[in-house]
């Protein structure tokens, strides 16, 4: 059904790049010239809320906020950014955006039945939410009005075949945060097209930790010849652990920021799946604006599908340079 489900939101997808053009022209725009944007709209000024369970040091959010904040100045929006990596916390955070008067809410739904009970109280209000980046199977049975992102387990099975393509043997796949559905739904992905892969659980709080843990893995397995990590920073770190295990292991990962796309230059990091942060972001706070504005829903209620693609040697040069400016 996965499958079905990604040829469903081809189209979708396609559209939506075409909707989040033409919205740069929507509501009469003004043109000051200022961002990646260009002209602003002039649609009423309104508040919307993006929350997150970012943890802190996670460069990846970096990008997703960067696309919100182009498509928040685009908008005439402002955008009030809150995160936090504990799932009740995050819930709390929902509920006072709720109770400040938001006029939308953007969210992330990492454990989404923590997140439950808030979701729905802001729509109860009256507040329309979009989901974005994990809860993918969630965000329906929620209410949520739409969903912007890479399927995680198509993500993981297609990264399967490029292990099997590479012609790996034994993989280890990291998963950083336990219990965040996105990430176990990728390593899942990865073992059913990749079966001969092991799963292995981190504190990504402490990346100290983190990399004593996969450092030791290496060491009590030498027969390991790939370690998969589901995030840059972890790409990084898991580099050194092959160099402190005086290990063979290739790396490879989800997830760019620009330290990463340096490591797969200097052939560090084999590739890295993209779900293009930046762009979840920006479809995630312009599609609360067209609807707000205009009623506009994306997607036929369906996931609009921000990846998988791949960023390996052969396209780094050209994703190197939108890196600098902190779009990739």
């Amino acid at each position: 059904m996965r499958f079905n489900r990604l040829a469903a939101v081809a189209g979708a997808s396609a559209l939506v790049i075409g909707l989040a053009a033409c919205s740069a022209t929507g509501g009469k725009p003004r043109d000051n010239g200022a961002g990646s944007g260009g002209g602003t709209v002039d649609t009423p000024r309104m508040t919307i809320a993006m929350i997150t369970h970012e943890a802190p040091g996670d460069s990846f959010w970096d990008l997703v906020r960067k696309g919100a904040e182009t498509a928040a100045k685009k908008d005439n929006i402002e955008l009030r950014y809150s995160s936090d990596p504990e799932a009740p916390n995050q819930a709390n955070l929902v509920q006072s955006a709720i109770d400040s008067g938001v006029k939308g809410i953007a969210v992330t739904l990492a454990k989404p039945d923590a997140m439950k009970a808030a979701v729905e109280g802001a729509e109860a209000k009256g507040i329309p939410v979009v989901a974005f980046n994990a809860g993918l199977d969630a965000w329906q049975a929620m209410g949520v009005k739409e969903y912007f992102g890479q399927d995680g387990y198509i993500a993981g099975q297609e990264a399967g075949k490029r292990l099997q393509s590479d012609g790996a043997k034994k993989v280890v796949c990291v998963i950083q945060e336990q219990g965040h559905v996105d990430l176990e739904a990728r390593c899942a992905g990865v073992k059913n097209t990749f079966p001969a892969t092991e799963v292995l659980n981190v504190n990504g709080k402490d990346m100290p930790s983190v990399e004593s843990t996969i450092t030791a893995k290496l060491q009590q397995d030498p027969a390991i010849d790939t370690i998969l990590t589901l995030g840059a920073p972890f790409a990084l770190t898991a580099v050194q652990s092959v160099k402190n295990a005086a290990s063979n292991a290739k790396v490879a990962t989800f997830d760019t920021n620009a330290a990463l796309v340096d490591a797969i230059q200097k052939g560090d990091v084999q590739w890295a799946v993209d779900q293009q942060p930046y762009l979840q972001g920006y479809l995630a706070v312009d599609s609360l604006w067209l609807y707000l504005s205009n009623k506009n829903i994306i997607g036929g209620n369906q996931p609009t599908l921000t990846g998988p693609s791949f960023i390996d040697k052969s396209n780094i040069d050209a994703v190197a340079e939108l890196a600098k400016g902190g779009t990739r």
